[in-house]
């Protein structure tokens, strides 16, 4: 039996998780660059994840919050 692959990249799930994040760094007053800074990485990570190009596991999700000074729980919530 072949096993298929489940990839949650650019779908609805995903794209509410991105629409998310930017309204989530807005709030908090920071810019991608800002962001990009607390974490090491480059602004364009962040831009990539929040456009939905790149997806995040749940340590980097973990410091994206915490780098925008926000509960990751809390944003979890908002998902739905």
């Amino acid at each position: 039996m072949k096993k298929t692959s489940r990839k949650t990249l650019r779908t609805a799930d995903h794209n509410v998780l991105c629409e998310v994040l930017v309204d989530t760094r807005k709030k908090a007053g920071f810019t991608q660059v800002q962001v990009a800074a607390t974490l090491q990485w480059p602004q364009s990570d962040v831009s990539r994840v929040e456009t939905g190009e790149r997806r995040l596991d749940v340590i980097e999700f973990v410091k994206l919050c915490k780098a925008m000074g926000v509960d990751p729980c809390d944003v979890i919530k908002k998902l739905g």
